[in-house]
């Protein structure tokens, strides 16, 4: 409509982009004074400037003055007062001021559900005979690469797995439910120090780590979820960090958690052999995962969730419980993640409080959006290009990180609806 009116969308957006990016270089000159330039600033400013706009309330200018204010003074005498609690303080404020009041200080209740106004996504269609096809010749892959395959080969492909199965759980509640997560690295690192912390100081075998992992995992989803569920958009997002900054402090705090040492000598099974064994193991733990989340995709519970997704007041309308049903897949995405993150620990031997972190949870969302929201395999190959990109490009340059946003970028650019997604766009553009 506004294009219609002889609005020019794209100036329009472009000089929005213009004066807020003059307005946050300026205020990264107005900063030289008081810290020297580092490499962490970004991450810092960047999560700093997400809680104020979240605190005061999207949309409102005077929020966001009032939130710089409190954040501002958190900063200065929180370690004074709460020297414990410096790291998430802000955090901790944030997850309050949510919970109280879930569009912010000074901002305003939505007229309506922002799924509501938007238009519904594209079905997600069960697989063809060709999809299965392909499908089952890249299994037969998986399972004869240790014959031709060196451990390295088997380590990376390992790595793979694991990280397909996380981009996979947090693609279930981002496409299926409309939940969009920053915080999923919480899931993940839950499981990872479940299992460390059994098999290091209880003694507990590996299998019954893998157990409880999940278990506990999906204990700490249904405890968030309860809150975030109540919640929409950027709202959603952001109390979905909070919790995991909250998790992450604790962890890289706490002696029992070995602090910022992490907990190291986690490995699997003996009876596993060599890495060939668990490889093997991985490969048949995230198929069946993979397999339990898009049976329950296609399932009646999938159909409702996607039915909350696209149209939440019609759904009430017709009696379907659209939060429990988030609830729910909140649930059952954390547990895949925790599952997740058991793996990854005993690939690596060791769990670190990063993998809690922020750029945890923004690494999984990279590979959802590199292979494609809409569709169920793009998670999966989003996997497997970012962690490759990563591997090769680490042992080709020390320019690692520039040679990877780059090659991020140019993805991003030649497949905006995903590897995945544009493939199948060629594929019923061909049909047709």
């Amino acid at each position: 409509m506004a294009g219609a009116l002889g609005v020019n969308e794209r100036w329009l957006f472009s000089s929005v982009l213009f004066l807020g990016s003059l307005l946050a270089g300026l205020g990264g000159a107005l900063q030289i004074p008081k810290e020297a330039v580092n490499l962490q600033m970004d991450i810092h400013v960047i999560a700093e400037a997400f809680v104020v706009v979240v605190i005061g309330g999207m949309g409102s200018v005077s929020g966001a003055f009032l939130a710089s204010l409190l954040v501002g003074l958190l900063s200065a005498f929180g370690t004074l007062i709460f020297p414990q609690t410096t790291l998430v303080l802000t955090f901790l404020v944030m997850a309050a001021v949510l919970v109280i009041r879930p569009y912010g200080l000074l901002g305003k209740a939505e007229a309506q559900p922002r799924a509501a106004a938007q238009a519904a996504e594209m079905p997600i269609r069960p697989a063809s005979r060709s999809l299965i096809l392909a499908t089952a010749a890249g299994l037969a892959v998986l399972i004869l690469l240790p014959w031709f395959g060196g451990q390295y080969v088997q380590s990376v492909v390992t790595e793979i797995l694991i990280l397909a199965l996380f981009a996979a759980s947090l693609h279930f509640i981002m496409s299926i439910g409309g939940l969009v997560s920053f915080g999923h690295a919480a899931y993940f690192g839950i499981g990872a120090y479940a299992c460390a912390l059994l098999v290091t100081h209880l003694s507990v075998p590996m299998e019954g780590g893998m157990l409880a992992a999940p278990a506990a995992a999906a204990c700490v989803a249904i405890l968030f979820g309860w809150f975030c569920i109540r919640l929409s958009g950027v709202y959603l997002a952001m109390l979905t960090l909070a919790f995991a900054q909250i998790l992450w402090s604790i962890a890289f705090q706490s002696a029992w958690t070995g602090g910022d040492n992490g907990i190291l000598g986690v490995w699997p099974s003996t009876w596993l052999g060599s890495k060939t064994g668990y490889y093997y193991w991985t490969l048949v733990l995230v198929v069946v995962c993979l397999l339990l989340l898009r049976r329950a995709i296609f399932s009646p519970f999938g159909y409702a969730l996607r039915a909350g997704r696209d149209s939440p007041l019609r759904s009430d309308a017709i009696g379907i419980d659209v939060r429990r049903q988030q609830w729910a897949a909140f649930t059952l995405a954390g547990a895949a993640a925790g599952l997740a993150g058991a793996l990854y620990v005993f690939h690596k031997g060791s769990v670190f409080p990063t993998v809690l972190s922020i750029s945890q949870s923004i690494d999984a969302l990279v590979m959802v959006l590199l292979g494609g929201v809409q569709t169920l395999s793009g998670p999966l190959a989003g996997a497997g290009v970012y962690s490759e990109l990563k591997t090769e490009l680490m042992r080709a340059t020390d320019f690692w990180r520039v040679a990877v946003g780059a090659s991020i970028i140019l993805l991003v650019v030649a497949f905006p609806q995903g590897i995945v997604g544009f493939i199948r766009q060629r594929f019923d553009k061909r049909m047709d």
